[in-house]
Protein backbone atom coordinates (compact mmCIF):
# COMPACT_ATOMS: atom_id res chain seq x y z
CA UNK A 1 0.00 0.00 0.00
CA UNK A 2 1.22 3.69 -0.71
CA UNK A 3 1.42 5.89 2.38
CA UNK A 4 -0.53 8.77 2.84
CA UNK A 5 1.59 11.45 4.39
CA UNK A 6 4.39 10.93 1.79
CA UNK A 7 5.52 14.55 0.50
CA UNK A 8 5.47 16.18 -2.63
CA UNK A 9 8.92 16.14 -2.74
CA UNK A 10 9.48 12.30 -2.64
CA UNK A 11 7.20 12.17 -5.44
CA UNK A 12 8.74 14.31 -7.70
CA UNK A 13 9.30 13.39 -11.26
CA UNK A 14 13.09 13.32 -12.39
CA UNK A 15 14.07 14.47 -15.62
CA UNK A 16 15.39 12.01 -18.25
CA UNK A 17 19.16 12.21 -17.17
CA UNK A 18 18.45 11.52 -13.84
CA UNK A 19 19.84 7.58 -12.64
CA UNK A 20 17.49 4.57 -13.72
CA UNK A 21 14.68 3.92 -11.26
CA UNK A 22 15.42 0.26 -9.55
CA UNK A 23 13.05 -2.61 -8.75
CA UNK A 24 14.02 -4.35 -5.33
CA UNK A 25 12.42 -7.14 -4.20
CA UNK A 26 12.25 -7.07 -0.31
CA UNK A 27 9.91 -10.73 0.35
CA UNK A 28 11.93 -13.85 2.62
CA UNK A 29 11.31 -16.87 1.70
CA UNK A 30 10.53 -18.77 4.78
CA UNK A 31 7.12 -16.59 5.42
CA UNK A 32 6.37 -17.19 1.47
CA UNK A 33 6.79 -21.28 2.57
CA UNK A 34 4.55 -20.62 5.33
CA UNK A 35 2.29 -18.50 3.62
CA UNK A 36 2.34 -21.24 1.05
CA UNK A 37 1.58 -23.93 3.27
CA UNK A 38 -1.25 -22.43 5.17
CA UNK A 39 -3.10 -21.60 1.68
CA UNK A 40 -2.73 -24.93 0.24
CA UNK A 41 -3.55 -27.17 3.57
CA UNK A 42 -6.84 -24.85 3.55
CA UNK A 43 -7.20 -26.07 0.08
CA UNK A 44 -7.26 -29.40 0.41
CA UNK A 45 -9.32 -29.14 3.64
CA UNK A 46 -11.96 -26.97 1.37
CA UNK A 47 -11.65 -29.94 -1.19
CA UNK A 48 -9.75 -26.98 -3.71
CA UNK A 49 -12.47 -24.59 -2.96
CA UNK A 50 -9.63 -22.18 -0.80
CA UNK A 51 -8.01 -22.54 -4.30
CA UNK A 52 -9.36 -18.81 -5.26
CA UNK A 53 -7.88 -17.30 -1.88
CA UNK A 54 -4.67 -19.06 -2.07
CA UNK A 55 -4.08 -17.50 -5.61
CA UNK A 56 -5.33 -14.38 -4.51
CA UNK A 57 -3.01 -14.38 -1.20
CA UNK A 58 0.21 -15.17 -2.77
CA UNK A 59 -0.22 -12.41 -5.80
CA UNK A 60 -0.90 -10.04 -3.23
CA UNK A 61 2.22 -11.36 -1.56
CA UNK A 62 4.30 -11.52 -4.56
CA UNK A 63 3.22 -8.27 -5.85
CA UNK A 64 4.00 -6.27 -2.82
CA UNK A 65 7.34 -7.51 -2.43
CA UNK A 66 8.08 -6.50 -6.12
CA UNK A 67 9.09 -2.58 -5.23
CA UNK A 68 9.70 0.04 -8.29
CA UNK A 69 11.21 2.64 -6.93
CA UNK A 70 10.50 1.51 -3.60
CA UNK A 71 6.98 1.36 -4.41
CA UNK A 72 5.21 -1.66 -3.81
CA UNK A 73 3.40 -3.31 -6.78
CA UNK A 74 -0.61 -3.96 -5.34
CA UNK A 75 -2.76 -7.01 -6.40
CA UNK A 76 -6.82 -6.26 -6.02
CA UNK A 77 -8.17 -9.25 -7.46
CA UNK A 78 -11.09 -10.63 -5.30
CA UNK A 79 -11.36 -14.44 -4.70
CA UNK A 80 -15.00 -14.21 -4.89
CA UNK A 81 -15.12 -13.32 -8.59
CA UNK A 82 -12.38 -16.04 -9.42
CA UNK A 83 -14.59 -18.69 -8.01
CA UNK A 84 -18.00 -16.98 -9.59
CA UNK A 85 -16.01 -16.19 -13.05
CA UNK A 86 -14.79 -20.15 -12.37
CA UNK A 87 -18.40 -21.46 -12.79
CA UNK A 88 -19.49 -19.39 -15.31
CA UNK A 89 -16.70 -20.44 -17.60
CA UNK A 90 -17.15 -24.02 -16.38
CA UNK A 91 -21.01 -23.76 -18.08
CA UNK A 92 -20.04 -22.28 -21.13
CA UNK A 93 -17.26 -24.93 -21.66
CA UNK A 94 -19.72 -27.42 -20.91
CA UNK A 95 -21.91 -26.26 -23.50
CA UNK A 96 -19.41 -25.44 -26.10
CA UNK A 97 -17.22 -28.70 -25.87
CA UNK A 98 -20.85 -30.44 -25.82
CA UNK A 99 -22.55 -29.41 -28.65
CA UNK A 100 -19.28 -29.27 -30.60
CA UNK A 101 -18.19 -32.50 -29.71
CA UNK A 102 -21.91 -34.06 -30.78
CA UNK A 103 -21.70 -31.97 -34.53
CA UNK A 104 -17.73 -33.51 -34.41
CA UNK A 105 -18.98 -37.14 -33.35
CA UNK A 106 -21.96 -37.47 -35.57
CA UNK A 107 -20.42 -35.94 -38.94
CA UNK A 108 -17.39 -38.09 -38.50
CA UNK A 109 -19.54 -41.35 -38.45
CA UNK A 110 -21.79 -40.29 -41.03
CA UNK A 111 -19.18 -39.87 -43.29
CA UNK A 112 -16.06 -41.77 -42.39
CA UNK A 113 -17.35 -44.25 -40.42
CA UNK A 114 -14.93 -43.69 -37.80
CA UNK A 115 -14.60 -41.91 -34.67
CA UNK A 116 -11.05 -40.83 -35.03
CA UNK A 117 -11.45 -38.11 -37.22
CA UNK A 118 -13.99 -36.82 -35.04
CA UNK A 119 -12.00 -36.99 -31.61
CA UNK A 120 -9.18 -35.23 -33.11
CA UNK A 121 -11.29 -32.40 -34.51
CA UNK A 122 -12.52 -32.44 -31.17
CA UNK A 123 -8.97 -31.76 -29.55
CA UNK A 124 -8.13 -29.33 -32.69
CA UNK A 125 -11.55 -27.00 -31.29
CA UNK A 126 -10.24 -26.54 -27.75
CA UNK A 127 -7.28 -24.76 -29.60
CA UNK A 128 -9.39 -21.62 -29.68
CA UNK A 129 -10.36 -21.44 -26.59
CA UNK A 130 -7.03 -21.67 -24.91
CA UNK A 131 -5.64 -18.72 -26.77
CA UNK A 132 -8.84 -16.80 -25.73
CA UNK A 133 -8.16 -17.81 -21.68
CA UNK A 134 -4.43 -16.78 -22.11
CA UNK A 135 -5.33 -13.29 -23.23
CA UNK A 136 -8.34 -13.17 -21.03
CA UNK A 137 -6.40 -13.88 -18.03
CA UNK A 138 -3.87 -11.30 -18.86
CA UNK A 139 -6.28 -8.79 -18.94
CA UNK A 140 -7.91 -9.65 -15.58
CA UNK A 141 -4.35 -9.86 -13.59
CA UNK A 142 -3.60 -6.56 -15.49
CA UNK A 143 -6.64 -5.05 -14.84
CA UNK A 144 -5.96 -5.98 -10.71
CA UNK A 145 -2.78 -4.81 -10.65
CA UNK A 146 -1.92 -1.49 -9.51
CA UNK A 147 1.36 1.30 -8.85
CA UNK A 148 1.43 3.94 -6.93
CA UNK A 149 -2.63 3.34 -7.12
CA UNK A 150 -2.43 3.74 -11.14
CA UNK A 151 -4.05 0.86 -12.37
CA UNK A 152 -2.59 -1.44 -14.99
CA UNK A 153 -5.10 -2.44 -17.98
CA UNK A 154 -5.67 -4.03 -21.47
CA UNK A 155 -7.62 -3.64 -24.02
CA UNK A 156 -10.54 -5.95 -25.34
CA UNK A 157 -9.13 -7.93 -28.33
CA UNK A 158 -8.97 -12.07 -27.14
CA UNK A 159 -10.74 -13.00 -30.50
CA UNK A 160 -8.29 -10.97 -32.24
CA UNK A 161 -5.63 -12.58 -30.39
CA UNK A 162 -6.71 -16.18 -31.03
CA UNK A 163 -7.36 -16.04 -34.93
CA UNK A 164 -3.74 -14.20 -34.81
CA UNK A 165 -2.26 -16.67 -32.54
CA UNK A 166 -3.79 -19.68 -34.68
CA UNK A 167 -1.93 -18.00 -38.09
CA UNK A 168 1.26 -17.78 -36.92
CA UNK A 169 0.80 -21.49 -35.21
CA UNK A 170 0.06 -22.61 -38.72
CA UNK A 171 3.02 -20.62 -40.01
CA UNK A 172 5.38 -21.47 -38.00
CA UNK A 173 4.48 -24.99 -38.43
CA UNK A 174 5.20 -25.30 -42.26
CA UNK A 175 8.76 -23.47 -41.61
CA UNK A 176 9.27 -26.24 -39.50
CA UNK A 177 9.85 -23.78 -36.44
CA UNK A 178 11.97 -21.49 -38.30
CA UNK A 179 9.76 -18.96 -37.66
CA UNK A 180 8.78 -19.13 -34.34
CA UNK A 181 10.84 -15.84 -33.47
CA UNK A 182 7.78 -14.01 -35.73
CA UNK A 183 5.13 -15.36 -33.87
CA UNK A 184 6.93 -15.07 -30.55
CA UNK A 185 7.12 -11.22 -31.52
CA UNK A 186 3.88 -10.37 -33.46
CA UNK A 187 1.58 -12.22 -30.33
CA UNK A 188 3.65 -10.25 -27.46
CA UNK A 189 3.48 -6.90 -29.63
CA UNK A 190 -0.20 -7.18 -30.28
CA UNK A 191 -0.85 -7.74 -26.58
CA UNK A 192 1.54 -5.15 -25.20
CA UNK A 193 0.56 -2.29 -27.76
CA UNK A 194 -3.11 -2.82 -25.87
CA UNK A 195 -1.41 -2.61 -22.81
CA UNK A 196 -2.28 0.57 -20.39
CA UNK A 197 -0.80 2.04 -17.11
CA UNK A 198 -3.47 4.42 -16.49
CA UNK A 199 -3.92 6.89 -19.50
CA UNK A 200 -0.74 6.05 -20.95
CA UNK A 201 -0.62 3.29 -23.72
CA UNK A 202 2.05 1.03 -23.68
CA UNK A 203 4.16 0.54 -26.81
CA UNK A 204 6.53 -2.39 -28.52
CA UNK A 205 9.41 -1.51 -30.69
CA UNK A 206 12.08 -3.82 -31.89
CA UNK A 207 11.83 -6.32 -34.55
CA UNK A 208 11.16 -10.08 -34.82
CA UNK A 209 14.42 -10.76 -36.14
CA UNK A 210 15.94 -9.48 -33.19
CA UNK A 211 14.75 -12.98 -31.25
CA UNK A 212 16.90 -15.37 -33.56
CA UNK A 213 19.89 -14.26 -30.96
CA UNK A 214 17.61 -15.68 -28.25
CA UNK A 215 17.10 -18.64 -30.56
CA UNK A 216 20.79 -19.40 -30.61
CA UNK A 217 21.51 -22.09 -27.88
CA UNK A 218 18.27 -24.31 -29.07
CA UNK A 219 19.24 -23.84 -33.07
CA UNK A 220 22.82 -25.57 -32.02
CA UNK A 221 21.74 -28.10 -29.91
CA UNK A 222 18.69 -29.30 -32.35
CA UNK A 223 21.38 -29.58 -35.16
CA UNK A 224 23.71 -31.31 -32.61
CA UNK A 225 21.57 -33.87 -32.41
CA UNK A 226 20.37 -34.53 -35.92
CA UNK A 227 23.93 -34.18 -36.53
CA UNK A 228 24.46 -37.23 -34.53
CA UNK A 229 21.24 -39.29 -35.83
CA UNK A 230 22.70 -39.21 -39.06
CA UNK A 231 26.16 -40.10 -37.91
CA UNK A 232 25.21 -43.39 -36.16
CA UNK A 233 22.51 -43.89 -39.33
CA UNK A 234 25.49 -43.57 -41.74
CA UNK A 235 27.75 -45.48 -39.78
CA UNK A 236 25.41 -48.42 -39.83
CA UNK A 237 24.43 -48.09 -43.20
CA UNK A 238 28.29 -47.97 -44.73
CA UNK A 239 29.02 -51.05 -42.46
CA UNK A 240 25.98 -53.30 -43.76
CA UNK A 241 24.74 -51.43 -46.90
CA UNK A 242 21.05 -52.60 -45.60
CA UNK A 243 19.83 -49.31 -43.37
CA UNK A 244 16.33 -51.84 -42.49
CA UNK A 245 16.23 -52.63 -38.88
CA UNK A 246 18.66 -49.97 -38.18
CA UNK A 247 17.29 -49.58 -34.67
CA UNK A 248 17.13 -53.01 -33.62
CA UNK A 249 21.24 -53.02 -35.02
CA UNK A 250 21.94 -50.25 -32.55
CA UNK A 251 20.29 -51.65 -29.41
CA UNK A 252 21.70 -55.44 -30.37
CA UNK A 253 25.13 -52.90 -30.88
CA UNK A 254 24.56 -51.81 -27.28
CA UNK A 255 23.75 -54.97 -25.63
CA UNK A 256 26.16 -57.17 -26.45
CA UNK A 257 29.08 -56.11 -29.62
CA UNK A 258 28.40 -58.33 -31.40
CA UNK A 259 26.76 -58.63 -34.80
CA UNK A 260 26.26 -55.22 -34.70
CA UNK A 261 25.80 -52.93 -37.77
CA UNK A 262 29.06 -50.73 -36.58
CA UNK A 263 32.21 -51.11 -34.39
CA UNK A 264 31.92 -49.89 -30.49
CA UNK A 265 35.13 -48.57 -31.38
CA UNK A 266 34.51 -44.50 -31.84
CA UNK A 267 31.49 -44.41 -30.61
CA UNK A 268 32.14 -41.85 -28.47
CA UNK A 269 29.35 -39.88 -30.40
CA UNK A 270 26.52 -41.67 -28.91
CA UNK A 271 27.00 -39.23 -25.62
CA UNK A 272 26.16 -36.16 -28.00
CA UNK A 273 22.48 -37.38 -27.81
CA UNK A 274 21.86 -36.81 -24.05
CA UNK A 275 23.88 -33.88 -24.08
CA UNK A 276 21.82 -32.47 -27.40
CA UNK A 277 18.73 -33.46 -25.68
CA UNK A 278 19.67 -31.59 -22.20
CA UNK A 279 21.21 -28.65 -24.23
CA UNK A 280 17.78 -28.37 -26.21
CA UNK A 281 15.94 -27.84 -22.45
CA UNK A 282 18.21 -25.28 -22.01
CA UNK A 283 17.92 -23.65 -25.35
CA UNK A 284 14.26 -23.44 -24.88
CA UNK A 285 14.54 -22.07 -21.10
CA UNK A 286 16.94 -19.46 -22.49
CA UNK A 287 14.82 -18.71 -25.48
CA UNK A 288 11.74 -18.04 -23.58
CA UNK A 289 13.37 -15.70 -21.35
CA UNK A 290 15.94 -13.66 -23.48
CA UNK A 291 13.12 -13.41 -25.78
CA UNK A 292 11.23 -11.58 -22.72
CA UNK A 293 14.32 -9.94 -22.14
CA UNK A 294 15.02 -8.31 -25.50
CA UNK A 295 11.25 -7.27 -26.02
CA UNK A 296 11.66 -6.00 -22.65
CA UNK A 297 14.01 -3.67 -23.48
CA UNK A 298 12.26 -2.07 -26.83
CA UNK A 299 8.73 -1.83 -24.51
CA UNK A 300 8.30 2.06 -23.57
CA UNK A 301 5.48 4.68 -23.38
CA UNK A 302 5.76 8.45 -23.60
CA UNK A 303 8.57 9.34 -21.37
CA UNK A 304 8.93 5.63 -19.51
CA UNK A 305 11.05 3.45 -20.94
CA UNK A 306 12.56 -0.52 -19.71
CA UNK A 307 15.37 -2.31 -19.35
CA UNK A 308 16.17 -5.51 -18.24
CA UNK A 309 19.49 -7.51 -17.30
CA UNK A 310 17.74 -10.97 -16.79
CA UNK A 311 20.52 -13.58 -16.97
CA UNK A 312 19.52 -16.89 -18.56
CA UNK A 313 22.13 -19.41 -17.43
CA UNK A 314 20.85 -17.58 -14.00
CA UNK A 315 17.10 -18.83 -14.62
CA UNK A 316 18.02 -22.42 -15.89
CA UNK A 317 19.73 -23.02 -12.22
CA UNK A 318 16.66 -21.69 -10.99
CA UNK A 319 15.04 -24.35 -12.60
CA UNK A 320 16.77 -27.20 -12.72
CA UNK A 321 18.06 -27.03 -8.98
CA UNK A 322 13.99 -25.36 -7.77
CA UNK A 323 12.47 -28.17 -9.92
CA UNK A 324 14.75 -31.63 -8.23
CA UNK A 325 14.36 -30.27 -4.83
CA UNK A 326 10.07 -29.93 -5.64
CA UNK A 327 10.20 -32.95 -7.77
CA UNK A 328 12.43 -35.08 -5.44
CA UNK A 329 9.52 -34.69 -2.69
CA UNK A 330 7.20 -35.49 -4.53
CA UNK A 331 8.87 -38.76 -5.97
CA UNK A 332 9.67 -39.38 -2.09
CA UNK A 333 6.40 -39.00 -1.55
CA UNK A 334 4.83 -40.91 -4.19
CA UNK A 335 7.19 -43.80 -3.15
CA UNK A 336 6.29 -43.77 0.57
CA UNK A 337 2.67 -44.00 -0.33
CA UNK A 338 3.39 -46.92 -2.16
CA UNK A 339 4.89 -48.60 0.79
CA UNK A 340 2.69 -47.57 3.07
CA UNK A 341 -0.28 -48.53 0.52
CA UNK A 342 0.90 -52.48 0.22
CA UNK A 343 1.75 -52.78 4.25
CA UNK A 344 -1.32 -51.14 5.38
CA UNK A 345 -3.86 -52.06 2.71
CA UNK A 346 -2.31 -55.32 1.11
CA UNK A 347 -0.31 -56.25 -2.04
CA UNK A 348 -3.35 -57.28 -3.58
CA UNK A 349 -4.94 -53.99 -3.72
CA UNK A 350 -2.06 -52.99 -6.18
CA UNK A 351 -1.72 -56.81 -8.15
CA UNK A 352 -5.33 -57.60 -8.80
CA UNK A 353 -4.72 -61.37 -6.99
CA UNK A 354 -4.61 -62.53 -3.27
CA UNK A 355 -1.33 -63.13 -1.55
CA UNK A 356 -3.44 -64.73 1.26
CA UNK A 357 -2.96 -61.28 3.45
CA UNK A 358 -5.87 -60.95 6.27
CA UNK A 359 -7.13 -57.46 6.23
CA UNK A 360 -9.06 -58.28 9.15
CA UNK A 361 -5.68 -59.22 11.17
CA UNK A 362 -4.08 -55.78 10.45
CA UNK A 363 -3.19 -53.31 13.32
CA UNK A 364 -5.79 -50.72 12.29
CA UNK A 365 -9.44 -50.62 10.26
CA UNK A 366 -9.21 -50.78 6.64
CA UNK A 367 -11.19 -47.82 6.42
CA UNK A 368 -9.24 -45.49 8.87
CA UNK A 369 -6.14 -46.64 6.93
CA UNK A 370 -7.38 -45.75 3.69
CA UNK A 371 -8.45 -42.53 5.10
CA UNK A 372 -4.68 -42.31 6.41
CA UNK A 373 -3.25 -42.57 3.09
CA UNK A 374 -5.66 -40.26 0.73
CA UNK A 375 -4.18 -37.35 3.41
CA UNK A 376 -0.80 -38.58 2.52
CA UNK A 377 -1.51 -38.84 -0.77
CA UNK A 378 -2.88 -34.85 -0.58
CA UNK A 379 -0.19 -33.87 1.65
CA UNK A 380 2.72 -34.98 -0.91
CA UNK A 381 1.32 -32.85 -3.42
CA UNK A 382 0.79 -30.25 -0.74
CA UNK A 383 4.66 -30.37 -0.33
CA UNK A 384 5.25 -30.32 -3.87
CA UNK A 385 3.40 -27.16 -4.36
CA UNK A 386 4.76 -25.62 -1.42
CA UNK A 387 8.64 -26.63 -2.58
CA UNK A 388 8.08 -25.29 -6.02
CA UNK A 389 6.46 -21.96 -5.09
CA UNK A 390 9.44 -21.94 -2.68
CA UNK A 391 12.45 -23.22 -4.69
CA UNK A 392 11.29 -22.13 -8.08
CA UNK A 393 8.56 -19.26 -8.66
CA UNK A 394 10.09 -17.34 -5.37
CA UNK A 395 13.54 -17.08 -6.76
CA UNK A 396 12.48 -16.49 -10.45
CA UNK A 397 10.47 -13.66 -9.83
CA UNK A 398 12.93 -11.99 -7.38
CA UNK A 399 15.48 -12.45 -10.52
CA UNK A 400 13.10 -10.92 -12.84
CA UNK A 401 12.62 -7.98 -10.20
CA UNK A 402 15.69 -7.35 -9.44
CA UNK A 403 16.76 -7.51 -13.06
CA UNK A 404 14.06 -4.75 -14.36
CA UNK A 405 14.85 -1.39 -14.25
CA UNK A 406 13.53 1.99 -15.47
CA UNK A 407 16.33 4.17 -16.87
CA UNK A 408 13.51 6.79 -18.15
CA UNK A 409 10.68 7.72 -16.09
CA UNK A 410 9.81 11.80 -16.33
CA UNK A 411 6.92 10.51 -18.06
CA UNK A 412 4.93 9.64 -14.60
CA UNK A 413 4.17 13.10 -13.99
CA UNK A 414 2.01 12.97 -16.53
CA UNK A 415 -0.31 9.81 -15.92
CA UNK A 416 -3.63 9.87 -14.94
CA UNK A 417 -6.08 7.42 -13.60
CA UNK A 418 -8.25 4.93 -15.21
CA UNK A 419 -11.13 3.31 -14.68
CA UNK A 420 -11.99 -0.30 -13.28
CA UNK A 421 -11.71 -2.68 -16.12
CA UNK A 422 -15.31 -5.45 -15.37
CA UNK A 423 -15.93 -8.23 -16.29
CA UNK A 424 -17.81 -11.07 -15.32
CA UNK A 425 -15.43 -14.69 -16.09
CA UNK A 426 -12.49 -12.67 -14.33
CA UNK A 427 -9.71 -15.72 -14.78
CA UNK A 428 -12.71 -18.54 -15.52
CA UNK A 429 -11.51 -19.57 -18.66
CA UNK A 430 -8.00 -20.34 -17.44
CA UNK A 431 -9.00 -22.05 -14.21
CA UNK A 432 -11.05 -24.20 -16.43
CA UNK A 433 -8.48 -25.10 -18.98
CA UNK A 434 -5.73 -25.45 -16.12
CA UNK A 435 -4.05 -22.40 -17.23
CA UNK A 436 -4.56 -20.64 -14.13
CA UNK A 437 -2.48 -22.94 -11.84
CA UNK A 438 0.48 -20.46 -11.91
CA UNK A 439 1.29 -17.31 -10.16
Amino acid sequence: MIANDVSDAELSYPSGSAPAMSVQFVGGRGALFWLAFKTGFLTIMTLGFYRFWMKTRLRRWYWSAIRPGGHPMEYVGDPIEKLLGFFIAVVILTFYIGIINLILMFVSFSVFSSATLGYFAAGFGVVPLWFYARYRARRYVLGRTRWRGVRFGLDKGAWGYVWRAMLHWLVTIFSLGLLWPRMTFHLEKYTTDRTYFGSAQLHQGGRWGMLYRAAIPFALFTLLLLGSVAHAYISAASQTFDTSGFASKMLETLADGQGAPFSMQGAWWLLLFPVSLLGMVYGAVHYRFVSKRLMANHKSTNGIAITSRLSAPRIAFIYVFGSFIAYSVLVLGVILLVLGAFVVIGPSAFMGFDLGIDIETLPIPRALAIVVLAGFYLSVFLMWNVCYNTFVTFPLMRHMAITCALPRYDGLQSISQSGRDDFAEAEGFAEALDLGAAI
